[in-house]
């Protein structure tokens, strides 16, 4: 009998895991060495030389990334920005690319203020509207970066069309798969050439290190410019952010599964509330993409926002009022955290004035609840 493919609960613990070959540590060692010995014949015969190319620790966290994912490679970075940067300058000068017009507002920062001009050319477009991306096509468009849910709405975009339709063209699609880690979401299965992530969030998992990755679903000339922007460019974490973000992917399976429950009970509870005029979670039946998400997730994930009937001083007088939920920016993290997502964004934001983003921690639930409750009574 042939042996059965290794679960998501196996893989993360065992990826990258192996005993220390020196010391028999079932934990790896963190190594906190720059530089690495040279054979007398000039060789590296144990494959490292200097850490900004590699490191053990990172080489470890890249390999769990690649497997949990199901891609052929992954590539870490100093944090998620410096992720996307590097996929979407690995792009051939003079590169079209479309992004959603609900995009993290980080990205559309980087975008907008460094990227987009003559070498990287920029659309946005509702990705949810498939004909909408069609008609913003162009010749030289090379890439479509998706984001689903989007943050801080959590529209849904349907993966598989915007694939076929990015293939059928001589383009790629890359997906920003930060609020749906694997476990929540396949986007390679679905057909994206590229998964990006923030490992700052769910993969870390503990609100304690800051990261970047990219997975790609197969080594081609472009991944080859990634690695290439990794290792000469240096922005790549430090072995020890390396190796909190492997001891946390270690629990991410499990850790989903309360994150996602959390928040559905979270959502229906805000969904029967007479001061909330929307709840923005694909886990409803009330959701435009809940059919889609359903298709295309495992779980619906532990992010929501939702709006005040009262408008923006309802939002922040509500905000002011929990007690569990931690007043702070980021997701992720066992810790639930709520946020006025526009005061954030800053001038120009498009997010509504009445709206908070909830990241559901791993509290109980009906804690959870009972603080929302008692915020929303004021």
């Amino acid at each position: 009998m042939a042996a059965s493919k290794p679960r998501p609960e196996t893989v993360a613990i065992h990826a990258g895991s192996e005993p220390d070959a020196t010391t028999g540590a079932v934990v790896p060692p963190i190594h906190l060495s720059t530089t690495f010995e040279r054979d007398a014949d000039g060789s590296y015969p144990r494959g490292f030389v200097y850490t900004r190319s590699d490191n053990p620790n990172r080489r470890a966290l890249e390999a769990v990334l690649a497997a949990l994912q199901g891609g052929a490679a992954a590539a870490a970075f100093a944090s998620g920005s410096a992720a996307a940067s590097a996929v979407l300058r690995a792009l051939p000068r003079g590169a079209h690319v479309l992004l959603p017009r609900e995009i993290y507002h980080g990205i559309r920062k980087l975008v907008d203020g460094a990227l987009a001009g003559p070498e990287l050319r920029v659309d946005y477009v509702d990705m949810t509207d498939i004909a909408a991306l069609e008609a913003a096509w162009r010749e030289e468009t090379a890439l479509v970066w998706v984001e689903t849910p989007s943050n801080p709405l959590l529209s849904i975009t349907d993966l598989s069309p915007v694939c076929g339709l990015a293939h059928a063209r001589g383009a790629r699609v890359a997906v920003d798969a930060t609020w749906t880690p694997p476990g929540v979401a396949d986007p390679i299965a679905l057909g994206a050439d590229v998964v990006v992530h923030a490992t700052t969030k769910y993969l870390s998992g503990h609100s304690d290190v800051l990261g970047g990755a990219v997975v790609t679903a197969r080594a081609d000339e472009v991944w080859e410019r990634i690695i290439f922007l990794q290792r000469n460019e240096g922005a790549v974490p430090g072995p020890f952010d390396c190796w909190l973000a492997h001891r946390g992917l270690r629990t991410l399976p499990y850790r989903m599964r309360g994150h996602a429950a959390n928040a559905e009970a979270v959502a229906s509870f805000l969904a029967g509330h007479e001061a909330v005029a929307r709840v923005h979670y694909p886990g409803l039946a009330s959701h435009p993409g809940h059919a889609v998400a359903k298709r295309q997730m495992t779980s619906y994930g532990g992010m929501l926002s939702f709006r005040l009937r009262g408008g923006e001083a309802a939002a922040m007088a509500a905000a002011a009022r929990t007690r569990l939920f931690t007043r702070a920016t980021s997701l992720g993290g066992v810790e639930s955290l709520i946020e006025h997502r526009a005061s954030i964004e800053g001038p120009g934001s498009g997010t509504p004035a009445d709206l908070l983003r909830l990241s559901v921690g791993l509290e109980h639930p009906d804690d959870l609840v009972a603080d929302l409750a008692q915020a929303l009574a004021g």
